[in-house]
């Protein structure tokens, strides 16, 4: 995923508008992208609407919640589910 093409939207669903916060975003975002590739098999492709807003929603609530213990929302969760299951039926 093209942590490029990913930023702007993380920030805009974070309201940031300052550059200052960037390295960490993408941090994050590149963490949530070899996340989901790596152990959750998913291949991921930027120009899929379906992958860039959950890797999008993922990174932000990341963003939202570090230093946090706790599960994945439930919301995100479904929908991880949701992409995995296609992913094996070839279908997303």
């Amino acid at each position: 995923m093209n942590v490029d093409v990913v930023l702007p939207l993380v920030k805009a669903n974070l309201n940031i508008t300052q550059d200052v916060r960037d390295d960490y975003l993408k941090a994050i975002i590149s963490g949530v992208d070899r996340q989901l590739q790596e152990e959750q098999g998913l291949e991921l492709n930027d120009s899929n609407p379906y992958h860039l807003q959950f890797v999008v929603d993922f990174s932000a609530w990341r963003y939202r919640s570090r230093g946090e213990t706790g599960a994945m929302p439930q919301h995100l969760r479904w929908r991880l589910n949701n992409l995995m299951i296609h992913e094996e039926r070839g279908n997303v």
